[in-house]
């Protein structure tokens, strides 16, 4: 009997070696229908999950003035939760590193019930600080859902990493129309104001963890067989892995676009009822900021197949610009619509060109710290975006907010002009 062939082995540009997490044999342009309904399945999750986080952003700050004077910390509570992301990322991505991707994103699931219900309880006793420890750990399933972005990678063959990342995180545009839908259809329900919101976010928590049962999650060997020198294969020093100018690029532009698209989405609630404005109009905005976010991932993956990573990410850095310009052009509910819709697709082409770029950057029995790390640095600037968007735009209001996110973004051009100049050419999907 011939012995199965050796998984086959791709050189990026920087010479580093890649392995792909699927077999030999799947190893085509096309995909099998186990491919694609696990894909759907995670899609699935996606949305759910993306639905209960934009719950949570549209209806915290709103739900928290409805009992506690002090303005401006209406937003520490999502705080939390991004706080919770930052502190959880690494005992959850190790977590599912050894007991594998269904375990783990199980127990994201128990915590985001567990979370849900907290912050519920919080809400109805008028306690602010039992709120703050429910967005905690739903911090735990948030940690959880952003690595469904990864857990799509292990899904399909190399050449459609960069379309799966996109198809997943294209799951989102259920949530742009599922969360806000369900805000304005529970905000009222029950007394007080959005103790159903969070209800509901307990309910679709629970239907994740069933859908989680009948996805197929392949086995990651924590060595390649047919490799003849063990040592080729030794998982590398984390900060070895960090110093890769990919490395670098990615998460910086990601640092700067996600904590960016937090900073204005989480203050333009507040800043859209405090321009008189009703909350159904925050509502609205919302959902125009959400579809922005996950509606171009229909289409991101083929275009950075096409065009090359750092040319996305590039557009997307364009984009966030002409968000930021509409904010600062006006106060109408249109400039608020605009910009924040401008916001989304700016963030969709960039988070997700920087997570494809990432994953060129380690090999499987380096998965989880990497993409640890990852997540790591990014939720940890959320958080501070998101503790100081309630604060700054008490004290000093939209336009201000605008104003520094438009410094920040300057350092995300930078980054990934840096690495364009460095590379020599655009970085490809797959390398």
């Amino acid at each position: 009997m011939a012995a199965p062939p050796a998984p086959r082995l791709e050189r990026g540009l920087a010479g580093r070696i890649a392995f792909s997490p699927m077999p030999e044999a799947q190893q085509d342009r096309s995909l099998d229908a186990r491919a694609r309904a696990n894909l759907g399945l995670l899609a699935t999750c996606q949305a759910l999950g993306q639905a209960c986080n934009t719950m949570m952003l549209a209806a915290t700050a709103l739900s928290v003035v409805t009992f506690y004077a002090n303005r401006d910390l209406a937003t520490l509570p999502v705080t939390m939760q991004h706080l919770g992301v930052m502190l959880w990322v690494f005992p959850a991505a190790m977590l599912m590193q050894r007991m594998g991707r269904r375990f783990g994103f199980r127990v994201g699931s128990i915590f985001g019930m567990a979370g849900a219900a907290t912050i519920g309880t919080g809400l109805y006793n008028g306690s602010f600080v039992t709120m703050c420890a429910g967005g905690f750990l739903l911090g735990y399933a948030v940690a959880c859902l952003h690595q469904y972005r990864f857990a799509a990678v292990e899904l399909v063959p190399m050449s459609h990493r960069a379309k799966a990342i996109s198809w997943v995180t294209a799951g989102g545009i259920v949530a742009a129309f599922v969360g806000p839908s369900l805000v304005r259809w529970t905000h009222d329900q029950w007394m007080p104001f959005y103790i159903g919101t969070y209800a509901a976010i307990f309910l679709i928590h629970a239907v994740v963890f069933t859908i989680m049962s009948f996805i197929r999650f392949p086995e990651m060997a924590a060595t390649v067989p047919g490799v003849r020198d063990p040592a080729a294969m030794a998982p590398r020093p984390l900060a070895e892995i960090a110093r890769q100018p990919r490395f670098i690029a990615a998460v910086v532009s990601a640092m700067v676009g996600y904590g960016v698209m937090v900073f204005l989405m989480g203050a333009s609630p507040l800043a859209i009822v405090g321009c008189g404005m009703p909350h159904s109009e925050a509502h609205m905005v919302i959902l125009m900021h959400v579809l922005g976010m996950f509606v171009p991932a229909l289409f991101t993956g083929n275009l950075i197949t096409r065009f090359g990573t750092t040319r996305v990410m590039t557009v997307g850095v364009v984009l966030l610009f002409a968000g930021v310009a509409a904010g600062l052009a006006g106060l109408s509910e249109w400039h608020f619509r605009a910009a924040m819709t401008l916001n989304g697709v700016g963030w969709n082409f960039l988070f997700v060109g920087a997570t494809t770029l990432v994953t060129t950057c380690y090999r499987p029995n380096e998965r989880g710290k990497v993409q640890a790390l990852n997540d790591f640095l990014i939720f940890g600037t959320t958080a501070m975006m998101s503790f100081t968007a309630g604060f700054l735009q008490e004290r000093l209001g939209w336009f201000a907010l605008n104003w520094f996110s438009l410094v920040l973004l300057c350092v995300a051009a930078l980054a990934v002009v840096w690495l364009r100049l460095r590379e020599g050419r655009p970085v490809p999907a797959a390398a």
